[in-house]
């Protein structure tokens, strides 16, 4: 890390504690204590207000009553936050009204060169989801489920929850303990395990209509849940070989779940395990469909019967 980089970096880690010594500065950024010494003197001539406690368990803490330095970025860092909104367009992410305030801060923090360089990016770039037709930088309607916000909110404080979900003009109320919220296919998904049928389940987040904190007193304990969990492991059914093709395939779109192991140092062979639940007539249509999407560059090791049949059938239909 580069010295005005590891000051910039030390200045918010300070600025966001009370009280700080040059020992938790040394082990926090891996620097001697002469290092910590002569950054924390530079970060004083700056402006930051600090000020000593004398003793054997002294060290410093930060003036709130007075004025701290601006926090400023490069032309560099600016670029990479632009790229970084314009790469997420059409993801359905949550606080995208919070992006759009923070894109109009910083635009106003800039030059207007630099502003000029944004938005000659924002009109030659292209990305996954970005509509050539409508590339406005600050034009975020693509905003998702209104109840994802308010669930994260919720497990920041606590991962046992009480769900509300319609689906199919019918309410049901589910305790679960949330394993993952991940999104797949333009669509925001829970995991979790559900306390009263003590499995794993996948519920969609546009079917949420209200969640709360799930009461203490019908918790169970986050041990007894993993050991159920590993006891309702699945047992592998399909192993893949993929070589550098199939490789840049799966980067391009893979399902949340399904991950691959590099057999060599360059990362141009892999090889993939999972499981596939022959019992879920959609799923398999889906994986048939991946498959081919892999292209020839597999070699298949184990395959469910079911996803067999399903390759050959669109053989068929293909060369009739």
């Amino acid at each position: 890390m580069k010295k005005v980089e590891r000051i910039n970096v030390i200045m918010r880690y300070i600025n966001n504690r009370a009280h700080f010594t040059i020992s938790e500065i040394m082990q926090e950024f891996n620097i001697s204590r002469s290092t910590a010494i002569r950054d924390i003197r530079e970060i004083e001539a700056l402006g930051m207000p600090l000020d000593a406690e004398v003793g054997r368990d002294g060290g410093y803490f930060v003036m709130r009553n007075s004025v701290l330095p601006e926090v400023r970025f490069t032309g560099n860092e600016v670029k990479a936050l632009f790229i970084a909104f314009m790469a997420t367009r059409n993801q359905q992410l949550p606080y995208l009204k919070s992006r759009q305030s923070l894109a109009e801060k910083l635009l106003g923090l800039i030059s207007e060169n630099q502003q000029d360089d944004l938005f000659h990016l924002n009109q030659i770039l292209l990305f996954e989801g970005t509509n050539p037709n409508n590339p406005d930088l600050l034009d975020l309607s693509d905003l998702p489920h209104p109840m994802l916000e308010q669930l994260i909110q919720i497990l920041l404080v606590d991962s046992y929850l009480l769900i509300t979900i319609e689906e199919k003009k019918e309410i049901k109320s589910i305790p679960i303990y949330l394993l993952h919220l991940y999104r797949e296919k333009s669509l925001w998904l829970i995991e979790g395990f559900d306390l009263q049928e003590e499995k794993k389940q996948i519920y969609p987040v546009d079917h949420l209509t209200n969640v709360i904190p799930y009461p203490s007193k019908k918790r169970i304990s986050k041990k007894k849940i993993q050991e159920k969990l590993s006891k309702q492991e699945e047992v592998i059914n399909l192993i893949l070989e993929l070589g550098p093709n199939a490789i840049a395939q799966f980067k391009k779109y893979h399902p949340i779940h399904v991950s691959i192991s590099y057999t060599n140092p360059y990362q141009t062979t892999a090889i993939l395990r999972t499981c596939i639940n022959v019992g879920k007539p959609k799923e398999v249509a889906e994986i048939t469909n991946w498959l081919l999407f892999l292209g020839g560059d597999i070699r298949v090791r184990e395959v469910p019967e079911e996803i067999l049949e399903g390759l050959q059938e669109r053989i068929r239909l293909y060369c009739p």
